[in-house]
């Protein structure tokens, strides 16, 4: 198909369907300025990866995670919500969209007006004291980083402040898991958006909702080797795609 029939059949496709949710992934939001992790420009490429074990027992590890954290942070502080948000956003209000799923941290969904979304991976405007639990904001943090204090301890009893964002070898939240499973078995439509559904257990979903029936519509930049679950791929920036398949969908 041509993209104007892709589109059009997208259109069908929410039509038909009486239970439709988006999956995210970190490509819905380079298009507002945050870097992917994968790519030849993305986070991994410039920093290592820092795992929840050496966070938790290596200060070096910690000043090297709040180093790279540093820049990330105040990065995704500027970014804006794209068309691609935006979107979502309007299909929800439209009683169309029952749910985000997102992969992403930066809290862009919220900023544009989703009500419903389910972050699997956390947000980084929320941190805690692992050790008694008091709570900071991002800007409270940001602070510590900009006077480059790097191994950031609680004011209070001095343990070891922790964003509530999951890192490689942590479990995922359990309540946010369970309920993004279970929505991926009830729906019938599915829109999985800027993943490479590499990274576990969040790619399982997508799989999980195929398996059960769904529709599948892709929209990433480039191929992934779970495009042969999708019904319709698109290999386009989101924002143009979700912007038209919204226009199409109000005519």
């Amino acid at each position: 198909m041509v993209y104007i029939e892709k589109i059009k059949e997208s259109v069908e496709l929410i039509k038909k369907s009486s239970y439709i949710v988006a999956f995210t992934g970190a490509g819905i939001s380079t298009e507002s300025g945050i870097p992917d992790f994968r790519s030849t420009e993305g986070i991994w490429k410039k920093f290592r990866i820092v795992s929840y074990q050496e966070f938790l027992s290596d200060k070096n590890a910690r000043i090297e995670f709040w180093k790279m954290a540093k820049e990330l942070v105040k990065t995704i502080l500027n970014a804006k919500p794209n068309e691609a948000h935006k979107a979502l956003a309007e299909f929800e209000k439209m009683g169309i969209l029952k749910y985000v799923i997102t992969q992403n941290i930066d809290n862009l969904h919220q900023l544009a007006g989703s009500k419903n979304v389910i972050e699997l991976h956390g947000n980084y405007k929320k941190l805690i004291c692992l050790n008694c639990g008091k709570r900071y904001s991002v800007n409270d943090v940001l602070q510590k980083l900009e006077n480059n204090e790097f191994d950031l301890r609680c004011d209070e009893c001095k343990g070891i402040i922790k964003p509530e964002v999951v890192f490689f070898g942590e479990p995922l939240p359990e309540i946010e898991l369970t309920l993004a499973n279970k929505i991926a078995t009830k729906c019938d439509l599915m829109f999985v958006i800027g993943s490479s559904l590499q990274v576990e257990p969040a790619a399982s979903i997508p799989r999980l909702a195929y398996y059960k029936g769904a529709k599948l519509i892709f929209i990433n930049k480039s191929s992934t080797e779970w495009d042969f679950m999708a019904k319709i791929t698109f290999y386009e920036k989101a924002s143009k795609v979700l912007k038209n398949i919204l226009d199409e969908s109000k005519n």
